[in-house]
């Protein structure tokens, strides 16, 4: 099978750039994910224990106010929580930005889609005004250092993030027999959430081969995983339940609370036959259609077994199987896949993103993806965004694209491209002449831009 360095771009990597080659093979590809991610060096984003210091100084600062109010010190409480408040929001637009900009300009896009796919598979957001700007920091402390590495390490990274642990409700559940529900008398404070989630969304999968009893034995072991606002990740033995748990056939613990039993449980799900089959489906999902062809999922499922779990021999597999490489386009870009390739095929110079303000930048390429279907960083909830071709071609969502490609493109490349040229830059061999014809027939330059932006040639990939 020859390699096709357009197509991988398009399908695997950001998207095509006149400054940026395509990868030269499926080896250049998986070589530079192992090798230094210099996106993270050039456009940094803030690590997760920096920002939630950030978040523990958001929520002393409004407390305060609080305290305060209607009373002597209220108009200084106040004045220093809205300041905070405003550098809080505006550090968060710069981290969402940066993550934008890695897309924009990255040589190693195969990392930047991965990290976007397991960012979602594990998604995690703060549900309050504190906690919002952690998305990101998450993403580059939880998802980004284990891209490349086994799939059981990315998963308790996740499973004992405070940002995970809090967008589940985990931090305060308790086991119904453990000495925090004893000592405040209460008759039970299990929560269930997370424990859920990983074997429906994490591992196992919505038809994985578990139940109700599961799912309890598994949130009763999760008890005692909590956040404290001035450490991070704690394991508080107090909260847990004790005694042994079951799941799936497996006993855990049994003596002592500690986190080790908890450790042990979510390596052995990552190793399930089930989780294979689970991740194998999703990711030849997301890299090639909504129906992907049976044998490239039995295929990644089988190297996921095989090697224990080792995404790096699993995204091989991906490459190396001739159904990853059908050359019709099939799946939607996501909206901010979509303004990403956008902004990467106009070669818009680094110069101009560093003129805008956050709150500019914001407003010019963040702000328009939810009207686009995707408030960027909130998904509806923790199974992620849909991956269906479906809820991405709205009307009201490609009115939106259409919309943005209208007027964005002549704010970000001054001049613009040459039509022609640039339907060749985005597109390359995908360049059909329907394309060239709109290109062609386009009163204005900035509507031939357009055309070619909102094609179904370049929405694709």
């Amino acid at each position: 099978m020859q390699f096709d360095g357009e197509l991988a771009e398009i399908r695997f990597g950001a998207g095509l750039s006149p400054q940026v080659p395509p990868p030269a093979s499926a080896e250049a590809m998986l070589s530079r994910l192992q090798g230094a991610d210099e996106m993270a060096l050039r456009f940094p984003v803030s690590g997760f224990d920096q920002a939630f210091a950030r978040a523990k100084d958001f929520r002393r600062l409004r407390r305060n106010r609080k305290r305060l109010e209607g009373g002597q010190g209220y108009e200084a409480a106040d004045k220093a929580f809205k300041a905070y408040r405003r550098a809080h929001n505006t550090a968060r637009y710069k981290w969402q930005g940066q993550r934008l900009l890695r897309h924009v300009f990255t040589r190693d896009a195969f990392r930047e889609r991965l990290v976007l796919f397991w960012a979602d598979h594990f998604t995690a957001q703060g549900k309050n005004g504190a906690l919002r700007i952690l998305a990101a920091p998450y993403a580059e402390s939880v998802i980004r250092p284990h891209v490349a590495g086994r799939f059981e390490d990315m998963l308790i990274a996740a499973a004992t993030s405070p940002l995970m642990l809090h967008y589940l409700d985990q931090n305060r559940s308790a086991g119904p027999g453990s000495r925090a529900v004893k000592r405040r008398k209460r008759l039970s404070g299990l929560n269930e959430n997370l424990a859920r989630e990983v074997l429906e969304l994490h591992t196992l999968g919505v038809d994985g081969p578990y139940g109700q009893a599961d799912v309890r034995q598994l949130a009763e072991l999760f008890t005692g995983l909590t956040a404290a606002q001035d450490k991070g990740f704690v394991f508080r033995p107090g909260m847990a339940e004790p005694g042994a748990e079951t799941v799936l056939g497996q006993t855990y613990g049994g003596g002592k609370p500690e986190l080790g039993q908890v450790l042990a449980a979510l390596r052995d799900l990552a190793r399930h036959p089930a989780t294979a089959q689970h991740l194998a489906w999703k990711l030849a999902v997301h890299f090639t259609s909504d129906q992907p062809e049976p044998g490239l999922v039995s295929h990644l499922a089988a190297r996921y077994q095989d090697s224990g779990g080792d995404l790096m021999q699993v995204y091989a597999a991906l490459l190396e199987h001739p159904a990853a490489w059908q050359p019709d386009l099939q799946n939607v870009k996501p909206p901010f896949d979509y303004v990403a390739s956008a902004c990467r095929a106009l070669a818009v110079p680094e110069a101009r993103f560093s003129a805008l303000k956050p709150g500019q930048l914001n407003r010019l390429l963040l702000a328009p993806l939810t009207p686009m279907g995707q408030r960027w960083e909130f998904s509806g909830g923790p199974d992620g965004w849909p991956e269906e071709d479906m809820s991405w071609i709205t009307p009201q969502a490609l009115a939106a694209r259409l919309r943005w490609a209208m007027a964005a493109p002549r704010r970000l490349a001054r001049p613009l491209p040459d039509p022609r040229v640039f339907a060749i830059a985005a597109l390359g061999r995908f360049a059909n002449e329907r394309v060239r014809f709109a290109a062609r027939a386009a009163e204005t330059q900035t509507e031939a831009v357009g055309l070619i932006l909102t094609s179904p040639a370049f929405q694709r990939r």
